[in-house]
């Protein structure tokens, strides 16, 4: 019985430490919309005026459309018309 005591308690430990790395992979991943940063035909879905789903933004850093970042990177990246934006920007 003391191997098989040794072998479940082996085996939660596992199970333990593979959720704990799952969920810490999972957090690493956060995104946001980041606004003005995607290149022409590049943004996530339902940009806004002028776009119907992804890829049909028009322009290259186009206002209203939107691309996942990691989270809190947005407002850090630089485009040639300024900082990406968590809201939409008038074009």
């Amino acid at each position: 019985m003391t191997r098989t005591n040794a072998a479940i308690a082996a085996t939660l430990a596992l199970a333990f430490a593979s959720n704990a790395a799952i969920a810490a992979d999972t957090a690493a991943k956060k995104t946001e919309k980041c606004f003005g940063v995607a290149l022409a035909g590049k943004n996530e879905c339902a940009a806004g005026a002028g776009t119907s789903c992804a890829g049909t933004s028009k322009v290259d850093y186009q206002g209203n459309a939107w691309k996942l970042v990691p989270a809190g990177t947005c407002t850090t990246i630089k485009t040639p018309k300024g900082p990406g934006s968590l809201t939409p920007k008038k074009a």
